[in-house]
């Protein structure tokens, strides 16, 4: 039985190693197909693809209460909020905020309010009594003086010491009257600015307290018109819903979008910004409906970049204004941006897959030679030939077989160099008054721009196929 299975075993192996030969004799016999392409020639278009998020150009903010600071409450929570994208009219409900806070500090408020109330009272029953005693203490003084000069009219026949002590006691009484009579006006004085003083404090408690009651009824926030109630985003990008706290330094809960005006906010890693400029046309996809097309202009481009998060790429914020209107589209809706930022009227190109170079000569594979060509300017799938290779030439995507045995052929050393000082060979013919090629893609005619080597935008807003302004390459 051991032999037998020994025997087996052998068999087995052997027919493993014969079957692995074979697949090796036939994998070693196959050529390695390579693929021939024709030079194009025609319209070449250079695109900046990004993907976007559809926002409102401007909005309405739906603010809670303002002025809690003053009662020094600088964070409140929502309670409760209606459903993102609900659509209400003028005066709605919209959410409900946390009281608490705000509660505390009007039961201290009330108890400060009636202390000042009682302070009010007492004040001005002081100051009652207190004037009340000095006007009884200069009508008795008064009552004096008029006894002093009877006794003085009297003295006239009294010897002249007696008349001059009599005088005297005129003169001192009516002395400590008028004394008395200007100190009852002080205190009178007195008596006002005292009540002033806790009239004023009470009228700043009464102030606070009724601007507290105020604040409460603003706590159940409701909607300033009629529109689609979007939540606000706070600095991390988070949406501000139910639990969310508001900072008093900017109280906005939700916001109501004028959704007639749409933008599409976008990011441009530093590679490309430099080619992104304002009032470029833009070819627009939404995701959410794939076939639905729209047309844009660049109308800002950042100055200055920024980090994306979890990432270490630079990127650029873009806006970008969307030129239709169409009530399907909402904010938050993710788009396709195809930011046209040049258009070379008539250009000769090939593949990027085609070019080689070396350490000093940039060259194409052609049926008999290595031939060195001038490039210019490129796309994402394609790259213009300067020199070198004609529309009627053909070159291969990949080296092909015995490719190191292919001779050079060589550009004049003129023309390399003419190339080199003509930085500006190729100019942008696209424009802001130009917008033939914007027009006929709203028109519909994508069999014209196709024949341009414009070919439709896939679903999804997507770049045409086989690249941006060119003829779809053969696969391979």
């Amino acid at each position: 039985m051991k032999r037998k299975r020994r025997i087996y075993i052998g068999i087995t192996i052997l027919v493993i190693v014969i079957f692995i030969v074979i697949f090796s004799l036939d994998s070693g016999s196959k050529k390695v197909e390579t693929v021939k392409v024709p030079v194009a020639r025609g319209v070449f278009q250079i695109n900046v693809t990004t993907t976007g998020e559809l926002e409102a150009k401007s909005s309405e903010k739906i603010y809670g209460p303002r002025g809690l600071r003053n009662f020094r409450i600088f964070q409140i929570k929502i309670e409760d909020i209606i459903p993102d994208g609900t659509v209400v009219d003028s005066g709605e409900y919209v959410a409900e905020l946390d009281r608490s806070e705000l509660s505390n500090v009007l039961k201290d408020r009330e108890l400060d309010l009636e202390q000042l109330e009682t302070q009010y009272i007492k004040t001005e029953l002081d100051t009652t009594l207190q004037l009340r005693e000095a006007r009884d203490e200069l009508i008795n003084m008064k009552y004096s003086l008029e006894e002093r000069q009877i006794a003085v009219d009297q003295s006239i026949y009294e010897p002249p010491a007696t008349q001059r002590q009599v005088k005297i006691e005129l003169d001192k009484t009516q002395r400590n009257y008028e004394q008395s009579k200007n100190n009852y006006l002080v205190k009178k004085q007195q008596a006002k600015a005292d009540m002033q003083e806790v009239s004023a404090n009470l009228n700043k408690a009464q102030n606070e307290y009724d601007q507290m009651i105020e604040l409460l009824g603003q706590f159940t926030v409701r909607a300033p018109k009629s529109g689609m109630v979007i939540y606000r985003r706070s600095w991390d990008g988070q949406k501000q819903s139910i639990g969310s706290t508001i900072s008093i330094w900017d109280p906005v809960v939700a916001e109501l979008p004028d959704l007639t005006r749409m933008i599409s906010k976008t990011y441009v890693n530093e590679i490309d910004i430099s080619k992104v400029k304002v009032k470029q046309q833009v070819l627009m996809g939404v995701d959410a409906f794939p076939d639905k097309e729209y047309s844009g202009n660049v109308t800002e481009v950042a100055n200055i970049g920024e980090q994306m998060r979890n990432s270490n790429a630079k990127v650029f914020e873009v806006i970008i204004e969307v030129k239709e209107y169409d009530s399907i589209l909402r904010p938050a809706m993710t788009t396709s941006n195809i930011i046209i930022t040049d258009i070379v009227d008539s250009a000769t190109y090939v593949p990027l897959e085609c070019v080689q170079s070396n350490d000093s000569v940039t060259y194409v594979y052609t049926s008999r030679y290595r031939q060195q060509i001038v490039t210019g300017k490129s796309n994402e799938n394609e790259i213009i030939v300067r020199a070198g290779l004609e529309d009627i030439d053909e070159v291969y995507l990949m080296p092909p077989e015995g490719a190191e045995d292919f001779r050079w052929n060589y550009l004049d050393t003129a023309i390399v160099n003419k190339f080199k000082r003509e930085d500006d060979y190729l100019k942008p013919v696209i424009k802001e008054e130009d917008t033939n090629m914007m027009d006929q893609y709203k028109k519909g005619d994508f069999d014209k721009m196709k024949m341009q080597g414009h070919g439709k935008m896939k679903k999804g807003g997507q770049k045409p196929s086989g690249g941006s302004g060119s003829k779809q390459r053969p696969k391979q």
